[in-house]
């Protein structure tokens, strides 16, 4: 059984959902909303453009406001790298991700999915670390395992590592709907941004926009 304790005291939206930094979150949702008018997002990664946390939280606490507004979600920690989502969700890290990659069966009843206490959202850990990620994240395993999550739920978000450390979310996010990038205030540097956006211009993403984590008073801001 979860932590709960744990869990709420990571995610914002659930400790305090009254809270300015809440309504941010859910300020996100209904920009995102606002960028798919004639298509609803399926498919959404989060990344950044260095190593870092947040993009983890953000990620998470979207999905925790998705899924308070009535869309069944699911949450993967797509980052086969330094893997975060089991932590804020206090959940186990095996089996995952690399778990499904590893099994002969496709077959959607038996994907590894923990159930939250937040009714609706669902989290697939990342599994074991393979030495190959990028190998992984752009198989057509992963492929399909994105087709069988899409089956089930109403939008899939996938917790992404860096774009600049290595390819993997370019590659991911070359597959999906689109890309969040988020940029830490005070911390991720201007060159590092502009580097991410070169580089996911040549894999041909669809950058969605940029959230800004950790600005004064702990706002969470979005620019399209």
């Amino acid at each position: 059984m979860p932590d709960v304790n744990l869990i709420t005291s990571n995610l914002i939206t659930l400790s305090d959902p009254f809270s300015a930094a809440a309504e941010a979150y859910r300020a996100l949702r209904m920009n995102l909303a606002f960028t798919s008018l004639d298509k609803e997002l399926e498919t959404l990664v989060i990344s950044s453009p260095s190593p870092s946390e947040t993009k983890s939280l953000v990620a998470a606490n979207l999905a925790v406001v998705m899924a308070q507004a009535e869309r069944r979600v699911v949450l993967v920690d797509a980052d086969l790298r330094r893997p975060y989502v089991h932590r804020l969700f206090g959940v186990a890290q095996e089996p995952g991700v690399t778990s499904t990659m590893l099994a002969q069966e496709d077959d959607a009843e038996t994907l590894p999915l923990v159930e939250t206490q937040v009714p609706g959202l669902w989290v697939l850990p990342s599994g074991a670390l393979p030495p190959n990620p990028a190998d992984i994240l752009g198989s057509q395993k992963m492929g399909r395992l994105l087709e069988q999550l899409k089956a089930q739920v109403d939008i899939v978000i996938l917790d992404a590592p860096p774009v600049t450390v290595a390819v993997d979310a370019s590659v991911l996010a070359a597959r999906t709907d689109g890309l969040l990038l988020v940029v830490r205030s005070g911390h991720t540097r201007r060159d590092r941004v502009v580097q991410s956006k070169e580089l996911l211009m040549r894999f041909r993403v669809r950058l969605l926009g940029a959230v800004l984590a950790d600005a004064p008073h702990g706002s969470l801001l979005s620019g399209y």
